[in-house]
């Protein structure tokens, strides 16, 4: 697990916002929750495999995901289905 953190800020449409709270609410989630789950993620899905947080960032980008940079098409950026957690 990452030991520090960072702060990040999103602009988000206000409606867009109070639903997330919302639905992260409803899963017993808080809302950085879920974004660190998003983030980790889409990190995966560019990277095609786990992702460590000791790993040098330079040597991951240097192996990224050749799917990853669009060559496949437009499926090949569709977000991925996070599965439910409790």
């Amino acid at each position: 697990m990452e030991q520090r953190t960072t702060r990040l800020t999103v602009l988000i449409d206000p409606r867009k916002k109070e639903l997330f709270e919302q639905l992260c609410a409803r899963e017993d989630q808080t809302p950085s929750q879920v974004v660190r789950r998003l983030i980790r993620s889409y990190i995966e899905q560019r990277l095609g495999r786990p992702w460590q947080p000791g790993e040098p960032i330079d040597a991951l980008l240097a192996l990224e995901s050749p799917a990853a940079d669009g060559a496949s098409g437009a499926s090949g950026n569709a977000p991925r289905a996070l599965p439910k957690t409790r």
